[in-house]
């Protein structure tokens, strides 16, 4: 019997962070943690999984994450006994429920003061997306839960990852004024479009993103345009009068929408333009050399019949010219 994974698409993740080019491993196990110290108590079957997934991570990530890693737990009731001893946290006692870490020992001297690398340099050494694995991270985020996806959305900001380009600011603020109107008009089929011109996204995607029941895509969207937080408001408003009649989503989307980050925004973005093209790729597959070479192999021989047509024509008409 298999464990169900904490949240969905984490196996696939795992799988991509594995691969030569992208290393988002530091990224994956802030989000395991986040989401396994959400809850107080775990199952067993919880709890041997996130030691088992975490114990593999820990060892393969940066010094900053595993630090960042090691606060969050310490302070964590429930940490899992493996976990602490792997990270050095002292086991608590009978009358302290919170671990405690070892002390710390003095810090070197400081090092001279290093310039911190200018915003050209970080877009240099960002890395970029393949197809498959943008594929892989949209897939995640569409199926995962709100509170997951909040999670992702703060954990991409920190991610190696080459956001999409800027939208040129004409062309968003174009679409921002269209994308209102459209809402107050509760014209969905036209805010689609627009969205969809305006970002650069197929009409799958952008129709996907639009019609998303949580509202966290639609987030993305407008935030990698700039839409103020205002005009967000209002469209969440007018856009689906059932989804803004509840003033529950409005709120929880309109806190998400101001703590987001535009760099998760465009993440968000590369990541749909990625996947289409891995969708692309996947429905036009090349045909090989000797494709048709290998048809020819495999399909059945055919029979030659044992009189050819026309032969008995030919006999008779023999026949008849010997005779005369």
């Amino acid at each position: 019997m298999t464990i169900p994974p904490l949240f969905p698409g984490f196996d696939g993740l795992m799988t991509l962070s594995r691969r030569e080019g992208v290393d988002i491993r530091p990224t994956l196990l802030r989000v395991l943690t986040d989401l396994y110290v959400q809850t107080v108590a775990h199952t067993g079957d919880e709890e041997l999984q996130f030691v088992e997934l975490t114990s593999r991570l820990i060892d393969q990530v940066d010094d900053a994450t595993r630090a960042v890693v090691r606060a969050r737990l310490s302070v964590y009731p429930n940490t899992p006994v493996p976990i602490m001893n792997k990270l050095g946290l002292q086991p608590p006692s009978p009358d302290q429920r919170v671990p405690l870490a070892r002390g710390i020992p003095e810090p070197p001297p400081a090092p001279p003061a290093v310039r911190p690398p200018t915003e050209a340099q970080l877009r240099m050494t960002a890395l970029s997306m393949q197809p498959q694995d943008a594929a892989e991270i949209s897939g995640m985020f569409f199926a995962a839960a709100a509170s997951e996806r909040a999670l992702i959305l703060h954990n991409l900001g920190e991610a190696p990852l080459k956001p999409a380009a800027r939208i040129p600011a004409p062309r968003a603020v174009r679409a921002i004024e269209t994308l209102e109107m459209a809402a107050f008009a509760a014209d969905i089929e036209n805010f689609t479009l627009e969205l969809g011109e305006a970002l650069i996204l197929p009409a799958r995607i952008a129709a996907q993103v639009v019609n998303d029941p949580g509202g966290e895509p639609l987030a993305c969207a407008t935030k990698a345009l700039g839409m103020p937080s205002a005009v967000f408001q209002r469209v969440l408003l007018f856009l689906n009068p059932e989804f803004g009649t509840s003033v529950n989503n409005v709120y929880r989307l309109s806190r998400l929408y101001d703590r987001l980050s535009e760099r998760s925004a465009l993440i968000m973005l590369a990541a749909w333009r990625g996947a289409t093209v891995a969708v692309t790729r996947a429905k036009y597959k090349p045909a090989l050399y000797d494709d048709e070479r290998q048809r020819a192999r495999i399909a059945p021989a055919q029979t030659r019949p044992a009189v050819q047509p026309g032969a008995d024509i030919v006999a008779r008409n023999n026949a008849s010219g010997s005779g005369s």
